[in-house]
């Protein structure tokens, strides 16, 4: 399994430099541009390994993420993102680390005014990828397992606001998770993580000249 989670991020990665050769190729010279967008973020998220009598609890943690936007807008994405809860059932704790990657949109507005000049992003995006859960309590052959390894899927969006054409604060980013470990009943989970952090903004460079 953890040969998937690789193979996921390897293709996030070709998408990423996919997007920006098919840019490059497309484009008059000097006309193009690729930015990209850096983000480190404390995380909370919803979760419930398995259903019925809730059994919900708060994960808490943080990641990085990385966008690169080459064409109006449109890129693609990678993030990890890390989270963990002690004592959720007596007895276990659980943590995991997520990696995914996919496509992202990008729409930013300027607002010029006195002082530092600031910036509007409103992103959305559609990830995929794999996790690795890890100090848990896993249905597994008849038994239990501490660890185990699934499908991951990320779809949402945020806020960024730059009060500098670099430097900014990730208001806002919400969404929905869904994975796969292992649970005794459908194997599925969907949760619902909220995150907020601090943002870089690497401007434009051309890809032609």
């Amino acid at each position: 399994m953890r040969s998937s989670i690789c193979k996921n991020v390897l293709l996030a990665g070709w998408l990423a430099a996919a997007s920006a050769g098919w840019a490059q190729g497309g484009s008059e010279p000097g006309r193009t541009s690729a930015s990209i967008d850096l983000a480190i973020t404390y995380s909370t998220e919803h979760a419930q390994l398995a259903p019925g009598t809730c059994g919900c609890f708060w994960l808490q943690g943080g990641g990085g993420d990385a966008a690169l936007t080459v064409w109006k807008g449109f890129g693609v994405a990678a993030g990890v993102t890390g989270e963990l809860i002690s004592h959720y059932i007596p007895g276990a704790d659980f943590s995991k680390v997520s990696y995914m990657g996919g496509p992202h949109y990008t729409y930013s507005a300027w607002r010029r005014g006195p002082g530092l000049p600031s910036r509007l992003q409103v992103f959305g995006e559609g990830l995929f990828g794999g996790v690795h859960a890890f100090s848990g309590a896993f249905p597994s052959g008849g038994g239990i397992v501490a660890m185990a390894n699934s499908f991951a899927l990320e779809t949402g969006g945020g806020v960024n606001v730059f009060l500098t054409r670099s430097i900014g604060v990730r208001v806002l980013e919400v969404d929905y998770v869904r994975t796969q470990l292992p649970n005794g009943y459908s194997n599925t989970q969907n949760d619902l993580r909220l995150a907020v952090g601090v943002s870089y903004h690497g401007g434009s460079v051309r890809l032609h000249r």
